[in-house]
């Protein structure tokens, strides 16, 4: 495999850093397989790979993989895209839910999360947060219209519960027919009541997820670079992302969105001792941003 123009950008000793580095993947669909393969093709050389999903027919147009992996598990599909750009990357794969699986994120160096119910994205929030884990979570509102990325770190900033709970008051889009929405718009069954709209809108919001990825994998080297909030809000078109502050299509917005002191989840690590709280459940933290969580087993 010839790196070479890779390794003329970052540089030889990075490039052989980043085949150290180990990326967790939970949920490989049409954002996260394309996370996966582009931090493969970046020089990333471990990877954990989790989903309990098969790749259907009609996944076909919004996914990296293709009809000749319809049927196959989509961490089998991805692991394979990841071989034919990256052969000497070594691959997990797990065929299941984050939820049984929790151990496998534990030691890597980033978590990407690829889902889209709000459940496991809590699951995997408190997991990073209780082992110190940087984790990277990626939204794409209905119809494509636009996304947002953003990259939480466990002893810093808020984490993800923190900011779900600010993002689903203070983000909204104006679309055309004059319909409120905002990435909080959470169906009876937890998930995101969007539908994402063509692949190339999905992927764009997907890129930044992987570019921030990366980003953070290279904080120690001359290549890293210093980003101005940790969300930013992506506009595939025009996007109202607060009351009175609209941005044109492939424009974007960064916002630092704050830590809740109060927080159920990571509250108590910037408590004393004695002012420590008491253990809740999922149900009860789905109540700061006021989500019906999905008990279904279809979910990641």
């Amino acid at each position: 495999m010839n790196w070479d123009r890779v390794e003329r950008l970052l540089g030889k000793d990075v490039l052989a850093y980043l085949k150290t580095q180990k990326v967790a993947v939970v949920g490989l669909g049409s954002g996260g397989g394309f996370v996966a393969v582009s931090l493969a093709m970046s020089g990333v050389g471990r990877f954990v790979l989790i989903d309990n999903d098969t790749l259907d027919e009609h996944n076909v147009v919004r996914h990296a993989a293709d009809l000749r992996d319809v049927g196959r598990p989509k961490v089998e599909a991805v692991a394979d895209l990841i071989r034919q750009r990256n052969p000497s990357a070594e691959i997990q794969t797990i065929v299941g839910r984050i939820e049984d699986h929790l151990s496998a994120i534990n030691d890597a160096n980033i978590v990407i999360s690829g889902v889209d119910g709000e459940r496991p994205k809590y699951v995997i929030n408190e997991a990073c947060i209780e082992h110190g884990r940087t984790a990277v979570y990626a939204g794409v509102y209905e119809r494509g219209e636009g996304g947002d990325v953003c990259i939480v770190y466990p002893d810093e900033g808020p984490c993800y519960a923190c900011w779900a709970e600010h993002l689903r008051e203070g983000i909204s889009d104006a679309s055309a027919n004059g319909e409120e929405l905002d990435y909080g718009m959470i169906g009876p069954d937890g998930t995101l009541a969007a539908e994402p709209g063509l692949w190339l809108h999905v992927v764009r919001i997907a890129s930044a997820q992987a570019d921030m990825a990366l980003n953070y994998l290279l904080l120690d080297t001359p290549i890293h670079r210093t980003m101005p909030g940790n969300t930013v809000v992506m506009a595939n078109t025009f996007l109202e992302v607060y009351e009175g502050r609209k941005i044109p299509p492939y424009s974007a917005e960064w916002i630092s969105v704050p830590r809740n002191p109060d927080c159920l989840v990571c509250g108590h690590l910037h408590r004393p001792e004695d002012e420590q709280p008491t253990t809740i459940t999922l149900d009860q933290l789905a109540t700061l941003g006021h989500v019906a969580l999905e008990h279904d087993d279809d979910e990641h």
